[in-house]
Protein backbone atom coordinates (compact mmCIF):
# COMPACT_ATOMS: atom_id res chain seq x y z
CA UNK A 1 0.00 0.00 0.00
CA UNK A 2 1.37 3.39 -0.98
CA UNK A 3 2.30 5.95 1.64
CA UNK A 4 0.46 9.21 0.96
CA UNK A 5 1.56 12.27 2.95
CA UNK A 6 -0.07 15.13 1.02
CA UNK A 7 -3.54 15.61 -0.44
CA UNK A 8 -6.08 18.21 -1.50
CA UNK A 9 -9.73 17.80 -0.56
CA UNK A 10 -13.06 19.63 -0.55
CA UNK A 11 -15.25 20.08 2.51
CA UNK A 12 -18.79 21.38 2.71
CA UNK A 13 -20.89 21.88 5.80
CA UNK A 14 -24.60 21.15 5.64
CA UNK A 15 -27.03 23.79 4.38
CA UNK A 16 -29.67 25.02 6.75
CA UNK A 17 -33.21 23.76 6.17
CA UNK A 18 -35.85 26.15 4.83
CA UNK A 19 -38.51 27.63 7.07
CA UNK A 20 -42.11 26.56 6.44
CA UNK A 21 -45.16 28.55 5.31
CA UNK A 22 -48.16 27.03 7.06
CA UNK A 23 -51.41 28.07 8.79
CA UNK A 24 -53.48 26.44 11.45
CA UNK A 25 -56.35 24.41 10.00
CA UNK A 26 -58.68 23.25 12.73
CA UNK A 27 -62.39 22.55 12.89
CA UNK A 28 -64.35 25.75 13.44
CA UNK A 29 -61.09 27.74 12.92
CA UNK A 30 -60.94 28.09 9.13
CA UNK A 31 -58.43 30.92 9.21
CA UNK A 32 -55.97 30.12 11.98
CA UNK A 33 -52.74 32.00 12.38
CA UNK A 34 -49.34 31.04 10.95
CA UNK A 35 -47.69 27.96 12.39
CA UNK A 36 -44.77 27.28 10.03
CA UNK A 37 -41.77 25.81 11.85
CA UNK A 38 -38.12 26.72 11.45
CA UNK A 39 -35.64 24.75 9.38
CA UNK A 40 -32.91 22.79 11.13
CA UNK A 41 -29.27 23.90 11.22
CA UNK A 42 -26.83 22.23 8.87
CA UNK A 43 -24.18 19.92 10.29
CA UNK A 44 -20.59 21.06 10.81
CA UNK A 45 -17.59 19.54 9.07
CA UNK A 46 -15.14 18.50 11.80
CA UNK A 47 -11.58 17.19 11.44
CA UNK A 48 -10.33 14.86 14.18
CA UNK A 49 -6.81 13.54 14.73
CA UNK A 50 -6.40 9.84 15.47
CA UNK A 51 -3.41 7.61 16.15
CA UNK A 52 -5.18 4.74 14.34
CA UNK A 53 -4.17 6.20 10.96
CA UNK A 54 -0.62 6.62 9.71
CA UNK A 55 -1.12 7.63 6.07
CA UNK A 56 -3.43 9.76 3.93
CA UNK A 57 -4.18 6.84 1.62
CA UNK A 58 -7.95 7.30 2.06
CA UNK A 59 -7.75 10.68 0.32
CA UNK A 60 -6.63 8.91 -2.86
CA UNK A 61 -10.08 7.36 -3.19
CA UNK A 62 -12.26 10.15 -1.83
CA UNK A 63 -11.66 13.90 -1.86
CA UNK A 64 -15.13 15.39 -1.25
CA UNK A 65 -16.66 15.37 2.23
CA UNK A 66 -20.05 16.81 3.11
CA UNK A 67 -22.05 17.16 6.30
CA UNK A 68 -25.81 16.61 6.42
CA UNK A 69 -28.19 19.46 5.65
CA UNK A 70 -30.83 20.58 8.11
CA UNK A 71 -34.38 19.32 7.79
CA UNK A 72 -37.19 21.51 6.43
CA UNK A 73 -39.59 23.22 8.86
CA UNK A 74 -43.15 21.89 8.90
CA UNK A 75 -46.60 23.00 9.96
CA UNK A 76 -47.88 22.99 13.54
CA UNK A 77 -44.68 24.78 14.60
CA UNK A 78 -42.59 21.68 13.92
CA UNK A 79 -38.95 22.53 13.47
CA UNK A 80 -36.71 20.64 11.08
CA UNK A 81 -34.08 18.27 12.47
CA UNK A 82 -30.52 19.59 12.73
CA UNK A 83 -28.12 17.99 10.24
CA UNK A 84 -25.55 15.52 11.54
CA UNK A 85 -21.97 16.69 11.82
CA UNK A 86 -19.43 14.94 9.60
CA UNK A 87 -16.24 13.92 11.43
CA UNK A 88 -13.28 13.42 9.10
CA UNK A 89 -10.46 11.50 10.78
CA UNK A 90 -6.85 12.23 9.86
CA UNK A 91 -3.53 10.91 11.23
CA UNK A 92 -1.85 12.62 14.15
CA UNK A 93 0.73 15.07 12.85
CA UNK A 94 -1.46 16.36 10.01
CA UNK A 95 -1.26 20.02 9.00
CA UNK A 96 -4.53 21.46 7.68
CA UNK A 97 -4.04 24.40 5.32
CA UNK A 98 -6.14 26.59 3.05
CA UNK A 99 -5.61 25.23 -0.45
CA UNK A 100 -5.46 28.66 -2.10
CA UNK A 101 -3.48 30.80 0.32
CA UNK A 102 -1.52 28.03 2.04
CA UNK A 103 -2.41 29.56 5.42
CA UNK A 104 -2.18 27.11 8.31
CA UNK A 105 -5.57 26.34 9.83
CA UNK A 106 -4.67 23.65 12.35
CA UNK A 107 -1.79 21.43 13.46
CA UNK A 108 -3.37 18.15 14.53
CA UNK A 109 -0.80 16.79 16.97
CA UNK A 110 -2.79 15.41 19.90
CA UNK A 111 -4.79 12.21 19.59
CA UNK A 112 -8.51 13.10 19.61
CA UNK A 113 -7.94 16.80 18.85
CA UNK A 114 -10.83 18.33 16.89
CA UNK A 115 -11.43 21.46 14.86
CA UNK A 116 -14.50 22.71 13.00
CA UNK A 117 -13.26 23.66 9.52
CA UNK A 118 -16.68 24.44 7.98
CA UNK A 119 -19.76 25.53 9.91
CA UNK A 120 -23.22 24.48 8.95
CA UNK A 121 -25.75 27.00 7.70
CA UNK A 122 -28.42 28.31 10.05
CA UNK A 123 -31.94 27.08 9.47
CA UNK A 124 -34.47 29.49 7.98
CA UNK A 125 -37.31 30.89 10.06
CA UNK A 126 -40.89 29.78 9.48
CA UNK A 127 -43.70 32.21 8.70
CA UNK A 128 -44.78 32.34 12.34
CA UNK A 129 -41.90 34.77 12.90
CA UNK A 130 -43.18 37.22 10.31
CA UNK A 131 -46.67 37.78 11.74
CA UNK A 132 -47.44 41.34 12.75
CA UNK A 133 -50.37 43.60 13.41
CA UNK A 134 -50.44 44.60 9.78
CA UNK A 135 -49.79 41.15 8.37
CA UNK A 136 -51.49 38.46 10.41
CA UNK A 137 -51.16 35.82 7.68
CA UNK A 138 -47.63 36.17 6.30
CA UNK A 139 -46.91 34.02 3.29
CA UNK A 140 -43.18 34.34 3.57
CA UNK A 141 -40.54 32.19 5.21
CA UNK A 142 -36.80 32.26 5.30
CA UNK A 143 -34.54 29.97 3.29
CA UNK A 144 -31.77 28.19 5.16
CA UNK A 145 -28.27 29.60 4.94
CA UNK A 146 -25.72 27.65 2.90
CA UNK A 147 -23.03 25.80 4.78
CA UNK A 148 -19.43 26.90 4.44
CA UNK A 149 -17.34 25.14 1.83
CA UNK A 150 -13.62 25.17 1.14
CA UNK A 151 -10.82 23.42 -0.70
CA UNK A 152 -8.24 22.40 1.88
CA UNK A 153 -4.79 20.88 1.78
CA UNK A 154 -3.48 18.33 4.23
CA UNK A 155 0.18 17.53 4.84
CA UNK A 156 1.34 14.75 7.11
CA UNK A 157 4.41 15.06 9.30
CA UNK A 158 5.14 11.74 10.94
CA UNK A 159 5.29 11.78 14.72
CA UNK A 160 8.20 9.58 15.75
CA UNK A 161 10.54 9.52 18.74
CA UNK A 162 13.62 8.70 16.67
CA UNK A 163 14.40 9.63 13.08
CA UNK A 164 17.01 7.97 10.87
CA UNK A 165 18.60 10.35 8.37
CA UNK A 166 21.36 9.54 5.94
CA UNK A 167 22.47 9.56 2.34
CA UNK A 168 21.11 6.93 -0.05
CA UNK A 169 22.34 3.40 0.63
CA UNK A 170 23.79 4.33 4.03
CA UNK A 171 22.14 1.31 5.65
CA UNK A 172 19.10 2.96 7.25
CA UNK A 173 16.62 0.31 6.11
CA UNK A 174 18.82 -2.50 7.40
CA UNK A 175 19.27 -0.66 10.69
CA UNK A 176 15.52 -0.16 11.06
CA UNK A 177 14.86 -3.84 10.37
CA UNK A 178 17.24 -5.04 13.07
CA UNK A 179 16.19 -2.45 15.63
CA UNK A 180 12.46 -2.99 15.23
CA UNK A 181 9.79 -5.25 13.84
CA UNK A 182 9.57 -3.23 10.62
CA UNK A 183 10.17 -4.96 7.31
CA UNK A 184 11.42 -2.28 4.88
CA UNK A 185 12.65 -3.00 1.40
CA UNK A 186 16.41 -3.57 1.45
CA UNK A 187 18.77 -3.67 -1.53
CA UNK A 188 22.30 -2.63 -2.45
CA UNK A 189 21.32 0.28 -4.70
CA UNK A 190 20.47 3.90 -3.85
CA UNK A 191 16.93 5.08 -3.11
CA UNK A 192 15.63 1.68 -2.08
CA UNK A 193 13.37 3.49 0.39
CA UNK A 194 11.00 5.82 -1.46
CA UNK A 195 8.67 6.55 1.43
CA UNK A 196 9.07 6.88 5.21
CA UNK A 197 9.01 3.62 7.17
CA UNK A 198 7.94 3.27 10.80
CA UNK A 199 8.97 0.65 13.32
CA UNK A 200 8.62 0.00 17.04
CA UNK A 201 11.87 -0.06 18.96
CA UNK A 202 11.75 -1.99 22.25
CA UNK A 203 13.89 -0.16 24.76
CA UNK A 204 16.06 -1.64 27.54
CA UNK A 205 14.25 -2.81 30.67
CA UNK A 206 15.69 -0.02 32.83
CA UNK A 207 14.35 2.73 30.54
CA UNK A 208 11.67 4.59 32.51
CA UNK A 209 11.10 7.91 30.74
CA UNK A 210 7.35 8.36 30.33
CA UNK A 211 7.09 4.77 31.66
CA UNK A 212 7.09 3.51 28.06
CA UNK A 213 8.80 0.23 27.12
CA UNK A 214 9.09 1.17 23.44
CA UNK A 215 9.30 4.09 21.05
CA UNK A 216 8.56 4.84 17.40
CA UNK A 217 11.49 4.97 15.01
CA UNK A 218 11.21 6.36 11.46
CA UNK A 219 13.42 5.69 8.46
CA UNK A 220 13.40 8.84 6.32
CA UNK A 221 14.19 8.22 2.62
CA UNK A 222 17.79 9.01 1.67
CA UNK A 223 18.71 12.67 1.45
CA UNK A 224 21.01 14.06 -1.21
CA UNK A 225 22.87 17.34 -1.45
CA UNK A 226 20.39 20.09 -2.28
CA UNK A 227 17.48 18.32 -0.57
CA UNK A 228 16.45 21.55 1.21
CA UNK A 229 15.79 23.02 -2.26
CA UNK A 230 13.55 20.08 -3.08
CA UNK A 231 16.18 18.09 -4.97
CA UNK A 232 15.27 14.41 -4.88
CA UNK A 233 11.91 15.20 -3.24
CA UNK A 234 13.89 16.66 -0.35
CA UNK A 235 11.06 18.81 1.02
CA UNK A 236 8.78 15.80 1.12
CA UNK A 237 11.33 13.77 3.05
CA UNK A 238 12.65 16.46 5.38
CA UNK A 239 9.17 17.35 6.58
CA UNK A 240 9.02 14.06 8.48
CA UNK A 241 12.05 14.75 10.69
CA UNK A 242 10.55 17.91 12.18
CA UNK A 243 8.57 16.06 14.86
CA UNK A 244 11.27 13.64 15.96
CA UNK A 245 12.88 13.90 19.40
CA UNK A 246 16.21 12.26 18.54
CA UNK A 247 17.99 12.23 15.19
CA UNK A 248 20.38 9.43 14.21
CA UNK A 249 22.82 10.35 11.45
CA UNK A 250 23.35 7.03 9.69
CA UNK A 251 26.69 6.98 7.86
CA UNK A 252 28.41 4.22 5.89
CA UNK A 253 31.84 3.77 7.52
CA UNK A 254 33.07 1.34 4.85
CA UNK A 255 33.88 4.28 2.58
CA UNK A 256 37.45 5.39 2.06
CA UNK A 257 39.39 8.38 3.38
CA UNK A 258 37.34 11.19 4.93
CA UNK A 259 34.09 10.34 3.17
CA UNK A 260 32.16 9.44 6.38
CA UNK A 261 32.85 12.92 7.80
CA UNK A 262 31.99 14.49 4.44
CA UNK A 263 28.65 12.63 4.45
CA UNK A 264 27.96 13.96 7.94
CA UNK A 265 28.63 17.52 6.80
CA UNK A 266 26.18 17.10 3.90
CA UNK A 267 23.47 15.90 6.29
CA UNK A 268 24.11 18.73 8.75
CA UNK A 269 24.01 21.33 5.98
CA UNK A 270 20.72 20.01 4.59
CA UNK A 271 19.09 19.99 8.03
CA UNK A 272 20.42 23.48 8.80
CA UNK A 273 19.26 24.88 5.46
CA UNK A 274 15.80 23.33 5.76
CA UNK A 275 15.16 24.24 9.41
CA UNK A 276 17.97 25.42 11.73
CA UNK A 277 15.95 24.29 14.75
CA UNK A 278 16.64 20.68 13.76
CA UNK A 279 20.25 21.12 14.87
CA UNK A 280 19.00 21.77 18.39
CA UNK A 281 17.63 18.24 18.62
CA UNK A 282 19.51 15.46 20.34
CA UNK A 283 21.72 13.93 17.65
CA UNK A 284 24.18 11.07 17.41
CA UNK A 285 26.08 9.30 14.65
CA UNK A 286 25.53 5.65 13.79
CA UNK A 287 28.35 4.18 11.71
CA UNK A 288 27.02 1.24 9.69
CA UNK A 289 28.52 -1.59 7.65
CA UNK A 290 31.41 -2.27 9.99
CA UNK A 291 31.42 -5.84 8.66
CA UNK A 292 32.80 -4.46 5.38
CA UNK A 293 35.78 -2.78 7.06
CA UNK A 294 38.80 -5.09 7.14
CA UNK A 295 40.79 -3.08 9.70
CA UNK A 296 38.99 -2.60 13.08
CA UNK A 297 41.31 0.31 13.86
CA UNK A 298 39.82 2.14 10.89
CA UNK A 299 36.40 2.05 12.58
CA UNK A 300 37.90 3.28 15.86
CA UNK A 301 39.56 6.16 14.03
CA UNK A 302 36.27 7.25 12.46
CA UNK A 303 34.50 7.02 15.82
CA UNK A 304 37.22 9.18 17.34
CA UNK A 305 36.81 11.79 14.59
CA UNK A 306 33.19 12.33 15.59
CA UNK A 307 33.90 12.25 19.32
CA UNK A 308 36.43 15.06 18.84
CA UNK A 309 33.71 17.33 17.43
CA UNK A 310 31.46 16.59 20.40
CA UNK A 311 29.21 13.88 18.95
CA UNK A 312 28.47 10.44 20.30
CA UNK A 313 29.24 7.85 17.62
CA UNK A 314 28.35 4.16 17.72
CA UNK A 315 29.58 1.59 15.22
CA UNK A 316 27.15 -1.17 14.26
CA UNK A 317 26.68 -3.94 11.74
CA UNK A 318 23.14 -4.73 10.69
CA UNK A 319 24.32 -7.92 9.01
CA UNK A 320 26.29 -9.28 11.97
CA UNK A 321 23.98 -7.53 14.50
CA UNK A 322 26.86 -6.06 16.47
CA UNK A 323 26.71 -2.81 18.44
CA UNK A 324 22.91 -2.90 18.67
CA UNK A 325 22.71 -3.25 22.46
CA UNK A 326 24.91 -0.19 22.93
CA UNK A 327 22.88 1.73 20.34
CA UNK A 328 19.55 0.92 22.01
CA UNK A 329 20.87 2.07 25.36
CA UNK A 330 22.19 5.29 23.80
CA UNK A 331 18.80 5.95 22.21
CA UNK A 332 17.08 5.35 25.56
CA UNK A 333 19.47 7.75 27.31
CA UNK A 334 18.99 10.41 24.61
CA UNK A 335 15.20 10.17 24.88
CA UNK A 336 15.40 10.44 28.66
CA UNK A 337 17.60 13.53 28.47
CA UNK A 338 15.55 15.20 25.71
CA UNK A 339 12.25 14.73 27.54
CA UNK A 340 13.69 15.85 30.86
CA UNK A 341 14.66 19.30 29.55
CA UNK A 342 11.11 20.77 29.21
CA UNK A 343 10.10 19.37 32.61
CA UNK A 344 13.13 20.89 34.32
CA UNK A 345 12.36 24.27 32.81
CA UNK A 346 8.82 24.07 34.15
CA UNK A 347 10.10 23.02 37.53
CA UNK A 348 8.03 19.83 37.47
CA UNK A 349 10.52 17.06 36.75
CA UNK A 350 9.65 13.44 36.18
CA UNK A 351 7.06 11.79 38.37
Amino acid sequence: MAFIDEAKFFVKAGDGGNGCISFRREKFVPKGGPDGGDGGNGGDLIIEATSRLSSLIDFRYKSHFKAERGGQGRGKDMHGRNGKDFVLQVPRGSLIKDAESGALIADMVEDGARIVVARGGRGGRGNVHFASGRNRAPRIAQDGEPGQEFWLKIELKLIADVGLVGLPNAGKSTLLSVLSAANPKIASYPFTTLEPQLGVLHLPDDYTADKRPSCIIADIPGLIEGAHHGVGLGHTFLRHVERTTVLLHVIDCSQEDDQPMADYQVLENELRSYNPELLERSRMVVLTKTDLVADPERVETIVGDFVRIGLKAIAVSGVEKTGLVELKQAIADALTDARAIPNDEDGQGEE
